[in-house]
């Protein structure tokens, strides 16, 4: 094991003649600069993959209500209406992929007299669909709060940007 030790000094030393406490930490410094940049650095509610927990309150609503501004799951949102343009107020319609990143509203159900989470997706790289357009303001903060905001383009996560429409995923019930 001497041969070893023997070997991780020669190393050491040689690392040692060849760079400065300087040079190291700048070293380090540029890894970890770097590094935050492929972390995500948005503070936004990102909805849990495959979670569809309130697609169940799907089953009472009409076609008229699903393509209504007035429906109440809409209370946040701010877009072309999915259920106009080809896909499902849950789903992106077909050559369409879902932001990974949305924003979230609280919404309250006449139906049951509760208040919910609806997180919004923008579906994005296909134009604008033009169908259906709703721009509901319910508690949103002013534009200087981005991630609570919903005039940004949430497509920009995407590879293609390009904004479709939206879909409004309810996420759970709200704690008063």
């Amino acid at each position: 094991m001497r041969w070893l030790d023997k070997l991780g000094e020669n190393m050491a030393r040689q690392v040692a003649h060849r760079s400065s406490r300087r040079s190291v930490l700048n070293r380090v410094g540029k890894v970890l600069v770097g590094s935050a940049f492929l972390m995500p650095v948005l503070p936004v509610a990102r909805a849990a993959a495959g979670k569809k927990t309130g697609d169940s309150l799907l089953d009472g609503a009409t076609e008229e209500e699903l393509t209504s501004c007035d429906y109440w799951r809409y209370c946040a949102v701010d877009g072309f209406l999915c259920s106009c343009c080809g896909g499902t107020p849950t789903t992106c319609p077909p050559g369409t992929t879902p932001s990974p990143i949305s924003w979230v509203g609280t919404c309250h159900n006449p139906n049951d007299g509760k208040d919910y989470l609806v997180s919004y997706h923008d579906c994005c790289g296909k134009t604008a669909c033009n169908r259906c357009l709703c721009s509901s303001q319910v508690r949103e903060r002013p534009g200087y709060e981005f991630f609570l905001h919903n005039d940004v383009n949430w497509c920009m996560a995407n590879e293609n940007t390009t904004f479709h429409c939206t879909t409004s995923i309810v996420v759970g019930l709200a704690k008063n």
